[in-house]
């Protein structure tokens, strides 16, 4: 019979995966996934259903039972994509409209209206404004939604996050709870009093009755009554899948940073006391657990593996394995340079209206540049953010780690290298965001997890000449100043 075992799901935009953990030292014993699909019903717009969100969760933990027999369940965490927000009937549970996404930019013109009140928003939240932010999508379904509003304050409806709307599913309705870390990034949190801020919910026309309870990542969120697990399932952990991942790593106090590479970018750095930024970065916590509270700094990029995925659709290939091949069979971009502003430019920058860009072409330009550039364009977004965040910490991390589903491609992962100018270590599991949310619920429910393995790392080294990582990022600089005033 096999020992104790610990669920992680990670729900993120594409896909769900759950996976699970032995107890006792952290391998993994069974894996399984589901896609989930992304509609565009207008230019810039984003949304998922919440239904589909849930199905693929259900679905994933089947066939991982069916897969994994005769294991117990000791406990559960939960990793989520972030940010993704949406209501739902406070009695029936059913969802009031669309899971609103993360890459949405349909609230772009109401950040625009509250932009006199921004400097006062992001010190009390650490976030500036941006569409990626749940505050103006809330605000969004309520006034856009018929009947909403009304439904809202008359206490009928819920809000949250992904992470709420799985625990509630998971709870059977019972539990209506996020976790600080996921609460961080929606706006609507005082970083300082670590509570629901009245004078943002009152900014953003947020009824604090929709709002779910807050509580640590480490929390004991509430117990199964859901028929895709056995009923009494303690679920121990809940937090954001950049979060997550750091944890993964098995990072756990200040001076060590970690990009996530999914179908956006994230880079967290752990810094302890709250910093605040002075060079595009977004303050938020990165978990609360053991007591404490673990503020981090955190610059996000809207589009990176999805840049990819959207290369293949131009450039009429198979998938990204031929996209990557591509790239490889020339030994530069040749002056291309392709600027991923597919849902406008994320941090450092922060321009809601930029439009992707493709420059620099020639009539000696092939398929293979542009391939190339696309590559390039999501490593030298990253490496904007690692500069950032070495100013506003005044030291240079000499080391960047890396995880998630777009981490996997070599070629990439040297480009980074070179972009950043440091070594990039990339572990070969790659489910960090899984792998953190299934330690903080072992920790949480009473497993050590001191004697789970380190992870076997691949080490990649920037070979680069200087001259050359200069021209590149003079015409990329030059490229993203171009992507932000570009009007169509």
């Amino acid at each position: 019979m096999a020992g104790p075992a610990i669920l992680a799901v990670d729900q993120g935009t594409t896909n769900t995966k759950a996976l699970l953990f032995a107890a006792d030292d952290g391998r993994v014993i069974g894996r399984a996934s589901r896609p989930l699909g992304v509609r565009h019903p207008q230019p810039g717009w984003a949304e998922q259903s919440p239904e589909a969100i849930w199905n693929s969760v259900a679905g994933a933990i089947a066939d991982l039972r069916v897969a994994s027999p005769g294991v117990t369940v000791a406990a559960i965490g939960i990793a989520n994509q972030r940010e993704t927000v949406m209501l739902w009937d406070a009695e029936t549970g059913l969802p009031a409209g669309p899971a609103i996404s993360w890459q949405c930019r349909r609230t772009a013109a109401r950040c625009a209206a509250l932009q006199a009140h921004e400097k006062r928003i992001a010190a009390r939240t650490g976030l500036g404004l941006d569409p990626l932010f749940p505050s103006t999508k809330l605000g969004w379904l309520l006034d856009e939604l018929p009947r909403m509003r009304a439904r809202a304050e008359a206490g009928r409806l819920r809000a949250g996050t992904v992470d709420t709307w799985l625990l509630w599913q998971l709870t059977g309705g019972a539990v209506h709870a996020t976790d600080l870390g996921n609460a961080s990034r929606t706006q609507l949190l005082s970083l300082d009093t670590l509570q629901w801020d009245p004078e943002m919910l009152a900014l953003f026309g947020i009824p604090a009755s929709l709002l779910p309870q807050l509580h640590p990542s480490d929390a004991l969120f509430g117990t199964t009554r859901s028929p895709v697990l056995p009923p009494g399932i303690p679920i121990h952990a809940m937090l954001g899948d950049s979060h997550a991942a750091l944890l993964g790593h098995m990072f756990d106090g200040a001076g060590e940073a970690k990009v996530t590479c999914g179908t956006g970018s994230s880079l967290m750095a752990i810094t302890g006391d709250r910093v605040h930024s002075a060079h595009g970065l977004s303050g938020t916590i990165g978990w609360a657990k053991d007591g404490r509270v673990f503020q981090a700094l955190e610059g996000n990029v809207a589009v990176s593996g999805h840049a990819a995925a959207f290369a293949v659709g131009l450039l009429n290939l198979k998938d990204e394995a031929e996209l990557t091949a591509l790239a490889a069979s020339v030994a530069s971009s040749d002056g291309v340079t392709f600027i991923p502003a597919l849902a406008g430019l994320g941090a450092p920058h922060w321009k809601t209206d930029a439009r992707g860009l493709l420059s620099g072409m020639s009539l000696g330009t092939k398929p293979a540049h542009v391939a190339r550039a696309v590559l390039e364009g999501i490593a030298l977004q990253i490496a904007d953010v690692a500069r950032a965040m070495d100013a506003d910490l005044g030291r240079r991390f000499e080391l960047l780690s890396v995880d998630g589903g777009a981490a996997a491609n070599d070629l990439l992962m040297q480009m980074l290298a070179d972009a950043v100018d440091r070594p990039v270590l990339r572990p070969r599991q790659l489910e960090l965001g899984a792998r953190g949310a299934a330690r903080l619920a072992a920790e949480a429910a009473g497993f050590p997890t001191g004697t789970w393995p380190a992870l076997d790392r691949d080490r990649f080294e920037p070979r680069m000449e200087a001259s050359r990582r200069t021209a590149m990022h003079d015409r990329w600089r030059a490229a993203v100043e171009a992507a932000a005033t570009l009007r169509t």
